[in-house]
């Protein structure tokens, strides 16, 4: 990093930042899961298919307590228990789950999963369907098995101008939960403007957490010279806040941790923003003050904003235990 600073630093917290509800309930559910099956006889720790949450710190401390993480059903022996990731899955995945006889604990988000229902309802009153989403997320891969018939996936307004279906096409639109918000109603504005028989949620439907930590971010645009957005960059919710960021014209950063500080020039800086993604744990966000409190004196505050009372339950097949 560059040289300590004789003034210090103002360093101005997001609120809200770092987990939602999501992120907490799916991290409970393999902690509570694991805790179930401490000592089984096989030794088989308890299989999670793909990243619970996309933050390697996360999977590293789940890993550390026992659970092992796959990318197939292919890679979990009979037997083991199995939980699906809060990206949700396809019900092809859930359909061999179940044919395996595998013990099953489904930790998809409820916000994810309430858009599978949307898209299934759509679909179920013969509209065709569009996903707005990025390719190749593990949220639009099981979004896209759940639904009905053909499902159209369009990531921009350059794909929406070109979606090739008939102008009197009943048509529905659902969307990837993470996604930004502004992006998302620009691509649904070409879509109502290219398709008059339209349906679609309303885009506060969009996960609220995504929402809150956006409308934080530009609220910490108007004060802050540079942002730090601590997250890791496979995750969609931390790489769109870092976009909001710049798109309202300040400059910004996607750090997982102390060590992406190295060589970071905060000469000209006088107030530092900073704001976590939904899947970054609270540690990464004291790991990160606390590299920037050894390099210079830092005041720290904290914008006003939305403090989250949203919690979700565990799944079920946890029992109350």
């Amino acid at each position: 990093m560059a040289g300590t600073r004789e003034n210090g630093l103002d360093l101005v917290l997001a609120q809200p930042r770092g987990f939602c509800a999501g992120v907490v309930r799916a991290v409970e559910t393999v902690e509570r899961a694991l805790a179930r099956n401490p000592a089984r006889h096989d030794g088989r720790p308890v299989y999670v298919r793909h990243a619970i949450v996309h933050n390697d710190r996360v999977v590293a401390d789940l890993e550390a307590k026992g659970a092992r993480f796959v990318e197939s059903l292919d890679e979990v022996p009979d037997g083991a228990v199995t939980v699906l990731s809060a990206h949700g899955v396809s019900r092809a995945v859930e359909a061999e789950a179940a044919r395996r006889g595998l013990p099953v604990i489904d930790a998809t988000c409820p916000l994810v999963a309430k858009v599978h229902t949307q898209g299934q309802r759509y679909a179920a009153q013969g509209r065709t369907v569009v996903l707005v989403g990025h390719a190749g997320h593990a949220e639009v891969e099981g979004t896209l098995g759940r639904i009905d018939g053909a499902v159209h996936l369009v990531g921009s307004v350059a794909e929406a101008e070109t979606l090739d279906l008939p102008a009197d096409t009943r048509l529905a639109y659902v969307t990837q939960t993470t996604l930004s918000v502004d992006d998302t109603r620009a691509i649904i504005a070409v879509l109502q403007r290219r398709f008059p028989d339209l349906v679609g949620p309303e885009t506060r439907d969009i996960c609220y957490a995504t929402q809150n930590r956006q409308a934080a971010v530009r609220a910490l645009a108007a004060v802050a010279d540079l942002i730090l957005v601590v997250g890791a960059k496979t995750s969609s919710n931390c790489n769109r806040l870092r976009e909001v960021a710049a798109e309202a014209g300040r400059p910004s950063r996607l750090v997982a941790g102390a060590e992406d500080l190295e060589g970071l020039d905060l000469d000209g800086i006088r107030t530092l923003g900073l704001t976590a993604g939904a899947s970054t744990p609270e540690a990464s966000i004291v790991e990160v003050i606390a590299a920037l409190q050894r390099r210079t004196p830092v005041r720290i505050s904290t914008l006003p904003g939305i403090v989250e009372g949203v919690s979700f339950p565990l799944p079920s097949s946890l029992g109350h235990s």
